[in-house]
């Protein structure tokens, strides 16, 4: 995978819960031209997921990722960066690495 920046379009969706967040990346790559970056688990079963693409493929699947979850789970919320600055790119797709 590369996670080089690209200037493409960043979509998240937040979810509470693996089943919900499945569903949405589901449907969001399903829905529109984009590609499924990554993925982040925070406490309290807090899940991320991120695509990539052009910016009405982003509006597009975000919103298709953001029904389906509601639909099915708790949806947090649903969130498009149309094009992200260089640092935040190289930091938030960048692999955190676990403790030991």
């Amino acid at each position: 995978m590369d996670l080089a920046p690209t200037g493409r379009s960043l979509g998240l969706v937040e979810t509470h819960g693996w089943i919900a967040a499945v569903e949405a990346a589901d449907a969001m790559t399903k829905s529109a031209r984009v590609t499924l970056t990554r993925y982040e688990v925070t406490r309290g079963a807090l899940v991320t997921i991120l695509v990539r693409g052009e910016l009405a493929d982003v509006e597009a699947a975000v919103a298709a990722g953001s029904a389906a979850a509601a639909a099915i789970g708790d949806l947090r919320r649903g969130h498009v960066i149309p094009r992200p600055a260089p640092e935040l790119e190289s930091v938030i797709l960048t692999r955190r690495h676990s403790a030991p």
